[in-house]
Order: structure tokens, then sequence, then C-alpha cells
């Protein structure tokens, strides 16, 4: 069986900003990315991996990333490798496969074309993280002190 990349792990999948001819067996995955509510877009800080090799891409739009035609795990992590947001998807040969990746300030979803979620992973956003984490914090120091105010 010939791979069309050559011998697997030969050449890791490029993201195109339009169209591009596909070889033979092979299928598009379009990927659209959103910016995120986050000061640093999400784009320039994390990476998409495509079955684990990692798919540069210059930032928010719409990219077409020829791959071989069967079953992919799509994933985007953050800087420390940590999932940010995950799916699964299979390429037919020939034809597009769209996935929308949406960075919001509560949840990290993944849509197909048709609008439906297909998110087998999404972690919570970096906000709600940090403010979880301030209420905690919060929570801790102030019963600390008023703990140890009643101890005394």
């Amino acid at each position: 069986m010939t791979h069309p990349y050559g011998p697997p792990g030969y050449l890791a999948p490029v993201a195109h900003p339009h169209p591009v001819p596909l070889p033979a067996g092979a299928g598009a995955l379009v990927v659209t990315v959103s910016r995120g509510p986050y000061v640093v877009p999400v784009p320039a800080t994390c990476k998409l991996k495509i079955d684990g090799r990692e798919v540069p891409i210059p930032g928010a739009g719409t990219w077409h990333i020829p791959v071989p035609a069967g079953p992919h795990e799509v994933k985007y992590t953050d800087f420390l490798g940590v999932p940010m947001v995950r799916t699964d998807v299979v390429v037919q040969p020939g034809t597009p496969s769209y996935l929308d990746f949406r960075f919001g300030v509560w949840r990290n979803r993944v849509y197909d074309g048709q609008g439906a979620d297909v998110t087998r992973f999404g972690m919570w956003s970096n906000y709600l993280i940090a403010l979880i984490g301030l209420i905690s914090t919060l929570v801790i120091c102030c019963g600390g002190g008023a703990l140890l105010a009643a101890l005394d």
C-alpha cells in the first residue's frame, strides 16, 4: 500500500489559506480557528496537532490541510502540550471535512460543517480557570485569616 505522502511520518501536514489539489487517496481538513477572547490570540500561543504531528497555523482564520483519508485525532494544545480541545474526524478521499475550533470565555468547543458539537474533550477557558483560582485563593486566605482571628 502506498501512502499519499510517502512513508508514514515522512512529511508533516501543511496548512494552506486556500484549497489545494489533493493527492490520490487524500482528503482535506478545513479548519477554522477563532482568535479567542484572550489578549494573545490562541493560534499564536497554541499548537494544532493532527495525529500527534504539529501543523503550524500562522493565525486565526480558515486553513486547508491535505491529509490521508481515514480517521484522525485533531487537537489544540497549549504551549506546555496540555490539550485544550480535542476531537476525532474521519476524512473521506477527495472531499473536505470541516472543523470549527471556537475558543470562548467559558469553554473551548469544536463544531463540524453542519454546526454540530463534535468536541471529544474541551477544557475550560483560561479565564474561567483563573476566576476559579482567584475565588479559591480568596476563600482560603480570607477564611484562614478569619479562622486564625477566631482561635485567638
